[in-house]
């Protein structure tokens, strides 16, 4: 029996994906002209730092990470939606008793407003940011961080997510993982990393773990 799941946040939870991408041109704009978005899309699941120094070539970006969130924070309530069910899964699962967190590599601050935006933010047990760990997703950190927060045990565990990183922090931490079809990365590509298994919507998670 199952009693506690952990989500990622973008991509999984919140349909993020076009702010994320408009966000890297705009940041880019003066350095990478020939960025695409099929450049950006493998990255995505990686610390904004890390993605934006691979996508840019350079160690310094500051600058980057600057025009980036002011990008994002001006154009987040007009681009972002929930991804369909979302609510639905998290009301049967908390009546189920299940223990609920997220685990992301955003920071604290835009991912408490993404979740208030949505009515979100009251239905989970704990948050864990990249600004809680030393070492973000793929390093199972931050699954075993809000493992200790909720009381939980990995064997009673799942976590469920769109990239590879939240898959392979999951296996790493001994916990279950799920993948989401509606990942921009593709579910043959999160099938390479040998999850549990890939849901097609939100509410079969209340019924797995039944």
């Amino acid at each position: 029996m199952y009693d506690t799941v952990l989500f990622d946040l973008d991509g999984t939870l919140i349909d993020t994906n076009e702010l994320i991408i408009q966000s890297f041109f705009h940041a880019l704009a003066d350095v990478r002209s020939d960025l695409t978005r099929e450049e950006i899309i493998p990255q995505m699941g990686k610390t904004l730092n890390e993605q934006l120094r691979i996508l840019s070539g350079r160690t310094d970006v500051d600058n980057l990470l600057k025009a980036y969130r002011e990008y994002n924070v001006a154009h987040h309530n007009q681009m972002v939606r929930l991804f369909p069910n979302v609510h639905e899964c998290l009301q049967q699962l908390r009546e189920q008793g299940v223990k609920l967190g997220v685990v992301t590599t955003k920071m604290r601050a835009s991912t408490e407003r993404s979740l208030r935006f949505f009515h979100l933010l009251e239905l989970f047990d704990c948050i864990v940011t990249v600004e809680d760990v030393e070492h973000p997703k793929p390093h199972p950190e931050p699954v075993l961080q809000a493992l200790q927060l909720l009381g939980a045990d990995a064997n009673q565990s799942v976590m469920v997510g769109d990239s590879a990183f939240d898959l392979l922090a999951a296996q790493a931490a001994g916990v279950k993982a799920l993948g989401v079809a509606w990942s921009l990365k593709g579910a043959d590509h999160l099938q390479q990393f040998q999850p549990v298994t890939i849901i097609d919507d939100m509410l079969q998670i209340p019924a797995l773990l039944r």
